[in-house]
């Protein structure tokens, strides 16, 4: 392991700035994160070296136009399994087995973790709003759920009954009634016992036995079995990402999702042990994006020994290896303010500031999807169990995109009613900008009702008068 290839990045080189560029450009939404495997497969199924892009194109449109036998077609060439239409949704009986098989343990712990995310995102819930001027208008906004909800959740590596909690609970406080859940029909997925057991515990009784790009098509427009839903969450590989990107208008999307990312802010009180394993953590979701940020020198040399001694002991080291070599960096600044700049360009998945003060930097964070303040701030907590969803914008999007939430489960409307007399107030300045804009329509409809002049109300009409033959005989 004394091998370790990790990029050394000095912010004071000539070069560094392109870099940083070059860093940063690897985990971006339209880069092409895909395995040799997945490329090789690609090209078994579509008979050419499809792009990722392309080849989601080619599944959307097919489960589009052809629904459940295009899902069947692809679910055997890229999970290798002959799905058929009784076995695409998981039956109620499979679930309460699944529920009765675990143990007491496991589901003690999903409790507690859904009262955690549950009560956080309570407190998170926007209220309808009222804004009134009496007699002339009143102006609201109203929030409504939505009627239903598409969870996916991957299933290749491992089984991940956070994301259930992550994604679902939010959801249930938000009041969506209906949540359908696809995982891939893995061992690790649509057939993992613990899977099937949190949505039973949930309450999620749509479970359906589909996963990658075929899985978010037939969510987003309805297959033979499945209705279409209107919201799609849920992180996947980059295939699943693309998809979400394509259907998005179709359906909306939570964010589109590329490899977990860690940027650990650190100086001189940094552990460097703490440190090293906050980047494996990230690189052993291979691909993971895990970047040290520190304006400390000695840390550098520090971390690249600690992840070299931690990377001897863990299971999962050569796939963390691998993504450390592929997208790692031990970035050196030259002070603080410049390790400040570097961290808000990178627009980090989750940033961990290990600092003496961490609360000081704070306020200089502008971009990131979730920050983890000092040394017993590890993300995993924010992964499992701490309350915010752990479905973050990855990719440098934390710039312009937030962390799922209760209120993204929810529609907000705006109501406006006006009188006479505040419509007379208002309709000089709607008049002249419909003008500006040629619209004399929309002026001339605002005109006429501003007008006393104008046609009155119409009188109520007076019920109908029952003919007595009609009452005859009735008591």
């Amino acid at each position: 392991m004394s091998g370790l290839k990790l990029r050394r990045i000095d912010l004071t080189a000539n070069n560094s700035a392109a870099q940083i560029a070059k860093l940063r450009d690897q985990f971006r939404t339209d880069a092409e994160v895909v395995s040799a495997a997945s490329k090789k497969k690609t090209q078994a199924v579509f008979g050419e070296p499809l792009t990722a892009a392309r080849a989601v194109e080619r599944i959307c449109s097919d489960v589009r136009e052809k629904g459940f036998s295009a899902v069947q077609k692809y679910t055997e060439a890229f999970d290798g399994v002959k799905l058929k239409a009784d076995q695409l949704r998981v039956k109620p009986a499979e679930l309460a087995a699944a529920h009765a098989e675990v143990g007491d343990d496991f589901l003690e712990v999903v409790r507690q973790v859904r009262y955690n995310v549950m009560q956080f995102q309570s407190g998170l819930l926007q209220q309808d709003a009222e804004m009134r001027v009496s007699g002339k208008h009143e102006l609201q906004v109203r929030f409504r759920p939505l009627k239903r909800v598409g969870v996916y959740c991957p299933g290749g590596a491992a089984a991940y009954p956070s994301t259930l909690l992550m994604t679902a609970c939010p959801a249930r406080v938000a009041g969506v009634d209906q949540i359908a859940v696809c995982m891939p029909p893995t061992q690790t997925g649509g057939y993992n016992r613990e899977m099937l057991a949190t949505c039973h515990e949930l309450g999620i009784t749509e479970v359906y036995r589909v996963g990658g790009a075929q899985a978010v098509a037939a969510m987003a427009y309805g297959i033979e079995g499945m209705k279409p839903v209107d919201m799609i969450v849920g992180p996947g590989n980059q295939y699943v990402a693309l998809a979400k990107k394509h259907v998005f208008g179709q359906v909306a999307i939570d964010c589109i999702a590329g490899p977990s990312e860690v940027v650990v802010l650190a100086d001189d009180s940094a552990h460097p042990d703490y440190v090293a394993l906050d980047l494996i953590a990230q690189a052993e979701h291979s691909p993971g994006v895990a970047v040290l940020v520190t304006w400390y020198p000695p840390l550098i040399d520090e971390v690249h020994n600690a992840l070299v001694k931690r990377l001897a002991k863990l299971s999962r080291a050569d796939l963390a290896r691998d993504s450390l070599e592929r997208y790692g960096a031990l970035v050196l600044a030259p002070n603080k303010q410049d390790a400040i700049d570097c961290t808000n360009a990178l627009a980090p998945e989750h940033l961990h500031v290990q600092t003496r003060d961490p609360d000081a930097l704070l306020e200089d964070i502008d971009s990131a999807g979730a920050v983890f303040l000092g040394p017993f701030t590890p993300v995993a907590v924010g992964d499992y169990a701490a309350g915010p969803s752990h479905v973050l914008p990855t990719g440098g999007t934390a710039r312009f995109a937030s962390g799922l939430n209760v209120n993204d489960f929810r529609k907000r409307t705006s109501i406006l009613r006006f009188t006479r007399k505040g419509l007379q107030e208002i309709a000089g300045d709607v008049v002249f900008m419909a003008n500006k804009e040629g619209l004399t329509g929309h002026a001339a409809s605002v005109e006429l009702r501003a007008n006393d002049n104008g046609p009155a109300a119409r009188p109520k009409p007076k019920p109908d008068k029952v003919p007595v033959a009609a009452t005859a005989g009735k008591k």
